[in-house]
């Protein structure tokens, strides 16, 4: 008998390697199967009569087969299926390619139902490789292939639509099965529907009214686990103890005052969000969410210097070695009339700096011990390293390390009391977005830049205009500047013709720059060698960096003026935006030049978005216009990979979020062990999603 927990490859029709397939996709049991959803629909309609077919529509037709065949076009090589279809009203013509098996399914006088889109060729419409069912002339048939509103999912090579709907229309009766974990009183109160019927319906929707019922029931329960668990989260912060850090006012304004530039409204205000929290004997977890060169690590050390003064730690853990040694000199410099200690740890950097001092070749518990602000990377996350009096940890962006990583230093045994959790991002997130992914971070904004700052001239560059391109990069590095190259791969790839990062390179080295030093960086190279090509950049021994989106994050070049981005279609306005963001840091004026794809380059959409990004220098306004032209998905994947997808839910749907957020905090405030909701727990317990406790 088949269960839930039956596998796959006990199944009808289902053979060793078809099951295999089906793990490609991460589908072993028959409960994975049921809670595989469709990412799209085609919707054919009901069935239209063949006269009333209009050209380049998506139609779903009804007929006997009147003829069937099989042909070899030897000029393509391939093999052809011809079939004459007729209805009451009129005769079709069929066509498949390099499907000779057909033949053997399909024979004359068989009733068909199929489902593509209409094409004309030599003033004739014809269906061109439609999806196709055959009908019971003596039993009742379900059409799932052809008719109404067809899921589509995701699937592997040589495992067909075809294969996925039969296997889960055979088993999604058993979902009935699986307990529905949703309080009855949230689905009165939401109308919500019962997980047995949105189970059936996101599969096998009879209309888009039953498609949006099962979306919102099953949308709503994903992003209510995920503030669940933010909520429980958010209740043990509250009941845990963390270090009070007094507001150390003269040393903050006599900090202030000593900068040799203004600080912006939006760091000040930033900047006492932060310091009010930290006073609080509960733990802060905040987000600081600032566009490219904004200035958040000023405030971070503005946080790190008063946790210093209070005679506590802080640690500020940076994604690269350049940017933990980059954020060492800042703050090195910033403080350096401050008796502060500050050390450095990576996996190549031990150091420690006092007093106008420095030393190197300490130990790292030694570092730690010894300063009162250490910066490094995920060297700093060891089992065997403690962090006494530690109070205060700054994430710059988080999305880059582990969420058990980071909690590997906030559970720290040597540490009494939780520590303050901030972390840093660039990249603009709409608030919806924030409260789904962080759930308890309280968010601090910084939207101004520092007034010294120069708008990056932004311009889409066509193939016709490459020449002069270089021409004006030469002309720049001649001066003593230097320039990014952004490749959408790593190796040459005929399918996608775009460009790759090995082939640019070797061609810039050898034809376009011959008397330049061209370097060469992808996400392949080992860390070490990573580092050593970002640090010759960053010591003017090249000239021209070609890379992979590797460089997004965690490299400042104050020397570099220009930005030259090969299929810049390819990526995300909020990418697009970082990669910008990578030169304008020094006071010369700098340029960032979009190179689409050639065959691209009349695409309307892809220039709509290039023109956004030429048009605005605001990340948040570029996120919005990201998300209006390309959808929630792609964003999310851009902004954190590394976070788990949700399946059903949009990100971007603030007020189900919202809704979300408010009906956990209600049942956890009421129950917060869920004693009265063991499937709920139960649910939690099995969840992959850990909670976020910072």
């Amino acid at each position: 008998m088949t269960t839930l927990s039956s596998p796959i490859s006990a199944l009808n029709r289902v053979g060793k390697t078809t099951a295999q397939r089906f793990k490609k996709l991460g589908l072993e049991t028959v409960q994975d199967l049921i809670f595989y959803f469709p990412w799209r629909y085609d919707n054919f309609g009901q069935k239209i009569a063949i006269q009333d077919i209009a050209p380049g529509s998506p139609v779903n037709i009804v007929g006997r087969i009147d003829l069937i065949h099989n042909k070899r076009s030897f000029r393509k090589r391939m093999n052809i299926t011809e079939a004459l279809v007729q209805d009451e009203s009129e005769t079709i013509k069929v066509i498949w390619f390099n499907q000779p098996f057909i033949t053997k399914t399909l024979k004359v006088g068989d009733l068909v139902s199929l489902a593509g889109k209409a094409s004309l060729k030599d003033g004739q419409i014809i269906l061109i490789s439609p999806a196709y069912e055959k009908i019971s002339d003596t039993e009742p048939t379900e059409l799932i292939h052809t008719q109404g509103l067809t899921p589509i999912y995701s699937t592997t090579a040589n495992l067909s639509q075809k294969q996925i709907r039969y296997l889960i229309k055979q088993t999604i009766d058993l979902g009935k099965n699986i307990s529905d974990w949703l309080p009855e009183n949230i689905k009165k109160k939401l109308k919500l529907i019962d997980l047995t019927k949105a189970l059936y319906q996101i599969h096998f929707p009879q209309d888009e009214k039953e498609l949006r019922q099962a979306k919102s029931r099953l949308g709503f329960a994903e992003l209510f686990l995920r503030q669940l668990e933010a909520q429980r989260a958010k209740k043990e912060l509250a009941d845990s103890i963390s270090p009070v850090i007094r507001f150390q006012k003269s040393t903050t304004q006599n900090f202030v005052t000593s900068l040799p530039f203004q600080i912006t409204d939006d760091q000040k205000k930033a900047a006492w969000e932060i310091l009010q929290d930290l006073e609080k004997g509960a733990p802060m977890s905040r987000l600081l969410e600032g566009d490219v060169g904004s200035g958040k690590t000023l405030v971070a050390i503005i946080a790190l210097l008063n946790v210093a003064k209070n005679n506590a730690r802080g640690v500020l853990l940076a994604p690269t070695e350049i940017l933990a040694e980059q954020h060492f000199a800042t703050i090195k410099k910033l403080l350096g009339n401050e008796d502060i200690t500050i050390g450095l740890l990576t996996n190549s950097q031990k150091k420690i700096s006092f007093r106008q001092e420095e030393k190197t070749k300490l130990k790292p518990q030694e570092i730690i011990n010894r300063s009162q602000i250490i910066i490094g990377t995920h060297a700093l996350i060891q089992p065997k390293l403690d962090f006494p009096d530690l109070a205060l940890i700054i994430v710059d962006e988080q999305h880059r390390f582990g969420v058990k990583q980071r909690q590997k230093l906030l559970l720290s045994p040597k540490t009494k009391a939780m520590p303050h959790f901030l972390s840093m991002t660039a990249t603009p997130i709409p608030r919806s977005l924030a409260l789904a992914i962080y759930g308890n971070l309280t968010v601090s904004l910084i939207k101004n830049k520092p007034q010294n700052r120069q708008e990056i001239i932004t311009k889409i560059v066509t193939e016709n205009e490459r020449g002069k391109a270089y021409d004006f990069i030469r002309q720049e590095i001649e001066t003593g500047r230097q320039a990014f190259v952004i490749c959408p791969l790593i190796d040459p790839s005929d399918r996608l013709g775009v460009k790759s990062v090995k082939e640019e390179h070797l061609r810039l080295d050898k034809e376009i720059f011959p008397e330049l030093t061209v370097g060469l960086l992808h996400g392949r190279l080992k860390g070490a060698d990573k580092e050593k090509i970002m640090r010759d950049f960053l010591d003017n021994k090249t000239q021209i960096l070609v890379a992979t989106s590797v460089i997004e994050v965690g490299i400042d070049v104050p020397n570099a003026t220009i930005m030259m981005i090969e299929g810049a279609e390819r990526f995300g306005l909020a990418q697009l935006h970082q990669f910008r963001g990578r030169v304008g840091r020094g006071e010369k004026q700098s340029y960032c030049f979009l190179f689409p794809q050639a065959d691209n380059e009349n695409n309307q959409k892809s220039q709509e978005r290039l023109e956004a990004l030429v048009k605005h220098q605001d990340g948040f306004l570029l996120a919005k216009e990201d998300l209006k032209l390309r959808g929630a998905g792609e964003i999310y994947g851009t902004i954190q990979s590394g976070y788990p997808e949700l399946k059903i839910a949009s990100l971007f749907d603030y007020e189900v979020i919202k809704q979300a957020q408010e009906e956990a905090k209600i049942l956890i405030d009421q129950d917060p062990e869920l004693k009265k909701y063991p499937l709920i727990k139960q649910k939690l317990k099995s969840s992959n999603e850990p909670i976020h406790l910072e």
